[in-house]
């Protein structure tokens, strides 16, 4: 098997970078995942409207939605990811990728020695793959795959991070590697983004979140956020309510317990009804389950999409009795 070399640089997430004792400061919630990107001089080949990392953004280089990603070298980071693993402090490594030439061999050679220092599942989100690329992953240990939409129809996808932007992507390929990334990693193993807010109606969400959940594909949700020195950083951020709604409706369709077309909507496409009971729809939101951080097991990301003084749009820990109460007085405006 031919062996990639280990980059020498890979970012982390200040979070992440904290848990592992990398940089100094406080967490008000830990990851439990610890997230590591790519390290890459220039900015991703990729052009996605709302990323600091897009190759025509004048955000900083060290970030990833409103968290920094500041650079180690690579050998301490793995060495601190084992030692971490020993302590079982952390639950899971998530390797993510920008798009750059060599990024598969860099994410092959940080996937094989994550896998040789630990037993810690190992995630990749990364651009569309080919079958013997998806299948040298799982080769190498890679336990889930994220391959993102974030767009919740085509015409949206090509307006963010399609043709539009001057981009590699297309709705066709992502949708295909998807269903593609399934047969090799199997059912409950493949992740797909879905971000609220680029102008899509909660009908188009949801009706793309039942066809993530029919091809066996986990749909996390993101809600969409600014950032200054992108091409959508002055876009505003989805309301509060229209978030929640989305996030019951993921949760009970990934769930089983109903489906898009039991859902009701308004003219404009506002969810008005859940196909559920009233009373299973209480029960659901009590649990507070639907407004945690959704994506693959042991995955909290703190403040990724918003700050830590709120509206927290997902939880990186069970809520309180009072954010519950917070939670439905945001579901009854």
């Amino acid at each position: 098997m031919i062996r990639s070399e280990l980059p020498e640089k890979v970012r982390v997430s200040s979070g992440s970078a904290m848990v592992l004792g990398l940089m100094g400061g406080r967490l008000d919630a830990a990851p439990t995942t610890i997230y590591t990107l790519t390290y890459y001089r220039g900015k991703c080949s990729a052009n996605c409207g709302f990323c600091p990392q897009a190759k025509t953004s004048s955000s900083r280089a060290d970030m990833l939605s409103r968290v920094t990603w500041p650079a180690f070298p690579t050998e301490r980071v793995l060495l601190k990811i084992a030692q971490a693993a020993e302590e079982k402090t952390i639950q899971r490594v998530c390797v993510q990728a920008l798009n750059y030439p060599t990024v598969f061999d860099d994410v092959i050679a940080l996937a094989r020695e994550i896998r040789l220092r630990s037993e810690l599942p190992l995630s990749v989100s990364c651009q569309p793959l080919n079958r013997k690329q998806m299948e040298r992953l799982k080769r190498t240990g890679v336990e889930r795959v994220s391959i993102a939409l974030d767009a919740a129809t085509k015409e949206i996808f090509d307006k963010v991070k399609g043709a539009s932007t001057q981009s590699p992507y297309t709705w066709e390929k992502q949708s295909r590697a998807l269903k593609e990334a399934v047969e090799v990693f199997g059912r409950s193993f493949v992740y797909t983004h879905l971000m609220v807010g680029l102008g899509e109606t909660e009908r188009e969400m949801t009706q793309t979140i039942q066809w993530c959940v029919d091809s066996d594909v986990y749909p996390s949700l993101f809600a969409f956020t600014p950032i200054r020195g992108t091409a959508l950083g002055n876009h505003p951020q989805p309301s509060i309510k229209t978030y929640r709604r989305v996030q019951i409706a993921s949760y009970l369709l990934i769930h089983g317990k109903t489906r898009f077309e039991s859902m009701r909507f308004d003219a404009d496409g506002r969810l008005l009804g859940f196909g559920v009971s009233k009373e299973e729809l209480k029960h659901v939101i009590n649990t507070g389950n639907p407004f945690l951080t959704s994506g693959c097991p042991g995955c909290n990301r703190p403040y990724y999409n918003e700050k830590p003084s709120g509206p927290l749009y997902n939880y990186p820990r069970p809520l309180t009795p009072n954010e519950l109460n917070e939670v439905e007085r945001q579901l009854k405006i």
